[in-house]
């Protein structure tokens, strides 16, 4: 397989063979591992001695520590070796010397993080320690074909034949659209189930966004799955609508180079790595706060049409942040952050929570305003002080944007869920806001903004407690529950709006903080 090679396609999504000639053959392969590897992963190397399971094992584990160099024997007689990688830490297993399945305790697998990739030669010594859903690697010789000629099966096992799947995907992408040689590096995403890549060719920088679709999950409400109510983006139409009318608007989103629709993948301009925050934990930069209100206040001024081109003759429809999306995302809150903190939930209370709610949001409901990007906030807003006026914030991650109310971003920006945006912070930036909008809109009303601004941030505080709560008990991602206390605060700030006193009193009651947790 030569480094333009295209991976074959996957027989029923499980496996796919690939000959090559050399070592440098096998390099692709290797990449395609190493940024499909998510923490966790075991990967099983198989075939007979000589086959080229500790050479490409070597190879991985270099090109995740970013270290050609890096000396990565074999753990023949070590049995294991051990490497923090950026990524997470990789436990290098040969199992040759394994004569009994009860040496494997012996030699600290089993005492591995959970977050470990495990790399396993001799997989077959000890079966028993290798999960159902893993990726396998066989490796044959041919020598018939020559000395160095090899065929290597990729192999999808359990839920990896879709990630097999996705990665053949990947590559048949990159390589269609002239990425081939590009240098592959996964970065930072969000929590959800996309995922990011930079491509590096020469100077040249791309972003590869690797999005599937959206699955229905089960019905929760008149037949209809919790995406469809909540209005999140099943593919990645809306992503490219948002970024070119972003774009067309003088707003810095990506370009986009190259996408696929139907696969779900798209080459972005890359914006860099400037935060605008710093530091560890990380603190919020006063100057790019300040320039983030004056992006939305621009956004927020302009007449915004709710359909947008996407490709000659495709429009996107923007939906409407309607009541049924506002109450079914507070409702996160009883269905997942409650039972977290192990507080009962009678129909009564239940009732009463969405009766509160109800009357709050129908107003917020019928504010279609704006496009509301819906996570205006730091992970997704970079800095870019070589570009002026309102291109100097990098937009990211506005796929599930929709049509309401303009207050919705401002408290997603200024009650940053991961980051402590301090109150005196807060209420200055807001009045920076609030005096913009009074200036470009004389029928703009401050009292009316304040109190829907108070109801988008208990609102939207109340959904997160119950989506971080979800991440930790459904997609045990338990690092979401350190931000709890921070959102619980934010909360409370919002309460102190009289209008939400009501709403304030049933939460003082029925509702634990997280420093309550049993």
């Amino acid at each position: 397989m030569s480094s333009s090679a295209k991976l074959p396609d996957v027989p029923e999504g499980k496996s796919i063979t690939i000959e090559i000639a050399n070592e440098q053959e096998l390099r692709p392969l290797v990449v395609d591992l190493a940024v499909a590897l998510e923490p966790g992963d075991a990967v099983a190397l198989s075939g007979d001695l000589g086959a080229g399971k500790t050479t490409f094992a070597r190879s991985l584990i270099r090109y995740l520590a970013d270290d050609p160099s890096l000396e990565a024997p074999s753990p023949t007689f070590t049995l294991v070796q051990q490497y923090d990688v950026p990524r997470f830490p990789i436990y290098h297993a040969d199992l040759y010397r394994v004569s009994d399945a009860s040496e494997v305790a012996e030699i600290g697998l089993d005492d591995r993080p959970d977050n470990a990739v495990l790399l396993v030669e001799w997989p077959e010594h000890a079966p028993e320690l290798l999960p159902k859903d893993r990726w396998e690697i066989s490796f044959k010789v041919k020598p018939k074909y020559g000395r160095n000629f090899r065929t290597v099966d990729l192999i999808g096992h359990g839920n990896y034949a879709a990630r097999l799947a996705r990665l053949v995907a990947g590559r048949r992408f990159i390589e269609e659209n002239g990425f081939g040689p590009a240098r592959r590096e996964r970065v930072t995403g969000d929590a959800s189930s996309r995922s990011y890549e930079r491509l590096t060719l020469g100077k040249r920088h791309i972003i590869l966004m690797n999005a599937p679709k959206r699955p229905d999950g089960p019905p929760v409400k008149d037949g209809k799955p919790y995406s469809q109510i909540a209005h999140l983006a099943e593919d990645i139409t809306p992503f490219i609508a948002l970024a070119n009318g972003l774009r067309s608007r003088g707003f810095s989103a990506p370009e986009i180079y190259a996408a696929d629709i139907e696969e779900g993948f798209i080459a972005l301009e890359d914006l860099g790595d400037n935060k605008v925050v710093s530091g560890d934990p990380p603190a919020p930069i006063r100057q790019c706060y300040e320039a983030a209100v004056y992006v939305l206040t621009a956004l927020h001024k302009q007449i915004l049409p709710d359909l947008l081109p996407v490709a000659p003759h495709v429009n996107y429809r923007l939906p409407a942040y309607d009541l049924d999306a506002f109450m079914i995302e507070v409702e996160l809150l009883l269905d997942w952050y409650m039972p977290h903190q192990r507080a009962l939930m009678v129909p009564s209370l239940r009732e009463e929570f969405l009766a509160l709610w109800r009357e709050l949001l129908i107003p917020a409901s019928e504010a279609l305003e704006t496009w509301v990007l819906r996570d205006f906030h730091s992970p997704n807003l970079l800095w870019l002080p070589e570009r002026r006026g309102i291109a100097c914030l990098g937009l990211l991650d506005f796929q599930d944007a929709v049509l309401g109310p303009a207050a919705y971003d401002l408290a997603s920006l200024l009650q940053d869920a991961r980051v402590d945006i301090p109150a005196q912070w807060e209420s200055e930036l807001l009045r920076n806001y609030v005096r913009a909008r009074s200036i470009d809109d004389p029928k703009f009303d401050p009292v009316s903004f304040a109190k829907l601004y108070a109801t988008m941030a208990a609102q939207r505080a109340t959904k997160i407690l119950g989506i971080f709560a979800r991440l930790n008990r459904r997609d045990r991602k338990p690092q979401y529950l350190r931000h709890l206390p921070r959102v619980w605060d934010y909360l409370q700030r919002a309460f102190v709006h009289p209008d939400l006193a009501p709403l304030e009193a049933w939460y003082r009651v029925n509702v634990p903080s997280p420093d309550a947790s049993l």
